[in-house]
């Protein structure tokens, strides 16, 4: 296993512990009784999208843990996929920082932190593979 495809595993690890942190968000959150105030047809997109994005994030853990070497090898589908997968952790960093409550990041500072750490390290190893 060279130094890049155990990166890009390790990637696929940090992955499905951010897809399993959404369910601490979700309770810490409260997201059933926030959801409840809205119309239903609101509530009920609100919901697909949040376990939408949960198996998008486990999609992508999946495919990193299974398919690092393949990843690493620098060949197009394995540059577009990383170059994507930077992308969206780049822009997920970006909606942190400038989107979110400044209250809530600062009442949770450590999560916040730590949050745009992993961002920040998923997007360096996607873009190395992507530039690979």
């Amino acid at each position: 296993m060279t130094t890049l495809s155990f990166a890009i595993w390790l990637a696929g690890a940090i992955q499905m512990v951010i897809a399993a942190a959404n369910l601490v968000v979700a309770k810490k959150l409260d997201y059933r009784t926030n959801v409840a105030r809205l119309t239903p047809i609101v509530g009920q997109v609100f919901a697909v999208h949040a376990v939408y994005i949960v198996l998008i994030l486990v999609w992508f853990g999946a495919l990193c843990l299974l398919f690092a070497q393949q990843l690493a090898t620098g060949d197009a589908l394995a540059r577009f996929l990383a170059g994507g997968l930077a992308g969206f952790w780049g822009l997920r960093a970006i909606v942190q920082l400038t989107l979110y409550d400044r209250q809530v990041r600062k009442e949770h500072r450590l999560q916040d932190v730590a949050f745009l750490l992993a961002c920040a390290l998923l997007t360096g190893i996607f873009l190395t593979a992507a530039l690979h």
